[in-house]
This record gives C-alpha cells, sequence and structure tokens, in this order.
C-alpha cells in the first residue's frame, strides 16, 4: 500500500498514513468510532522530502498494514512547529473537509491574481489563530507577517481570506447583509480604524478565533507563504461548487 505524508492544519501536525486523501479526510473529521466530529484542513505533503527535524525512518518502520491487512490510518510525526519545517516546495494540494467527512481538494497555484478591495478579512490558521482586518492584499500579508525584522513574525503563514462584503469598501455605512460573523458593529470599527490610520496596516478582530467557520465565507481563498514563495488556493466558485462538487457544497452549508 503506498504511504502518504499530510499536514494537518487543525490541530497542526506531520501524519504518514495508508489512506488516500478522500479516506483520510473523512477518518480525520469524524473518526472510526463517529464520536469525534470536526471540520479539517490538511495538505497532502511530498512524500520523498529530506528533513533532519521529523523523524522520517519512522515512517517506513511504523506505517505498515495492520495484522489483518488493513491499512494504518495514521502515523503522528510531529505536531509541534510543523508547518515551520515543511518548505513551501514540498507542499501540494490544500484538501477541506466537512464536519462529516466529505473532502474537496484545491490545487496550488503560484499566481495570485489582483483583488481590487480597500480591506480585507483574514482568518490565520496556521501556525497563530488571529482573524484581523488589512489593507494589505495577502502577498504583502504574507511578506508582513514573515518579515523577520519585526519583532513579532512567523515563520511561514496560513490563512483564508474570509468576505467583507460591503464593509471590504465602505466600513461606515455598508450593508452588513448576511455575514455571520459575531459583534459584528466590533468589526465595523476596526475596518474604520485601519480605513482612518494609514499607517496602519492591520488590525485585530479576535486574537483567539475559532479556525472552525463556515466554508461559505471563504473570499477568493487560501494562501500559504514565507518570505520566499507563496502558493494561492483558489476557492471554487459558487456556481462550480453547486455543480460539479454539489454533495461537499451541501455537506459544508449543513
Amino acid at each position: 500500500m503506498a504511504v502518504h505524508l499530510y499536514l494537518s492544519t487543525i490541530p497542526e501536525a506531520l501524519i504518514a498514513s495508508m489512506l488516500d486523501p478522500l479516506d483520510f479526510g473523512a477518518y480525520y473529521a469524524v473518526g472510526q468510532e463517529k464520536k469525534s466530529r470536526g471540520q479539517a484542513q490538511f495538505f497532502s505533503v511530498d512524500r520523498n522530502f529530506a528533513s533532519d527535524y521529523f523523524p522520517m525512518a519512522d515512517i517506513d518502520k511504523k506505517c505498515v498494514p495492520h495484522p489483518d491487512g488493513s491499512p494504518k490510518n495514521s502515523v503522528y510525526l510531529s505536531v509541534y512547529r510543523v508547518l515551520e519545517h515543511v518548505p513551501v516546495s514540498a507542499i501540494g494540494s490544500l484538501y477541506l473537509t466537512t464536519r462529516d467527512g466529505r473532502v474537496l481538494e484545491v490545487a496550488p497555484s503560484k499566481d495570485i491574481p489582483a483583488f481590487p478591495k480597500s480591506y480585507r478579512m483574514y482568518q490565520e490558521l496556521c501556525p497563530v489563530v488571529p482573524r484581523v482586518v488589512s489593507r494589505l492584499d495577502p502577498r504583502e500579508f504574507i511578506s508582513f507577517m514573515t518579515d523577520p525584522r519585526r519583532s513579532i513574525h512567523v515563520p511561514k503563514i496560513f490563512f483564508a481570506q474570509l468576505n467583507l462584503g460591503e464593509l471590504s469598501d465602505n466600513p461606515d455605512t455598508g450593508s452588513i447583509r448576511d455575514l455571520p460573523y459575531p459583534n459584528i458593529e466590533h468589526l465595523r470599527a476596526c475596518v474604520a480604524e485601519v480605513k482612518k490610520d494609514s499607517h496602519k496596516g492591520t488590525k485585530t478582530v479576535d486574537r483567539m478565533a475559532p479556525t472552525e467557520f463556515p466554508y461559505r465565507t471563504i473570499q477568493h481563498g487560501f494562501f500559504l507563504g514565507d518570505s520566499k514563495e507563496v502558493k494561492y488556493y483558489p476557492m471554487p466558485s459558487e456556481r462550480e461548487l453547486q455543480t460539479t462538487h454539489y454533495v461537499w457544497w451541501r455537506s459544508a452549508l449543513g
């Protein structure tokens, strides 16, 4: 059986598994005993990337079939500072898993289109989890967050861009419509503060935002990068989700 390598972001972990991505996502989100259930996001990782940080020899020693021939579901190689030690170049597709184990593959792109909105909201997912509003576009935000010259920075960052609706252009009077975020007036005030202070690139909305959030709030997609390399994971359009990925989309809305 082939052995796969996955980088989970919720929680952060490097995992070897004999399950393919669809089966691993279902196992990871739901569990075999149906007692644990939760949204999950994970990346495929190049099985052959070299590392002195992770116990790569454990993959062949421990990720072997059970005595009855069934595949090994998971072998944890690390649960600490994982993203930091996996090269961006070794990270492949992103898999978005719903609470009931439906999996959507999102392939990476190195090309990030220009996004015209004035203000954005980012949900940081790994290795830190604040929710912030920013005047910086995704590439600028990655550069800002991974700049070693700053006293507070991270080696790499993975985050999603969330929909701000009319607040992205007009935080003062823009309609909130069906934005599902709690304490919406606090969010409006945060965007307005970034608008008012031209020297303020970002403003924290929630220091410990829930890492589980409605996938319908994703705008554009997910972003991964460090000071040298960036990958963009474009979210399929709602029309494509409703047609090509209907089962996943119905689960994500549930």
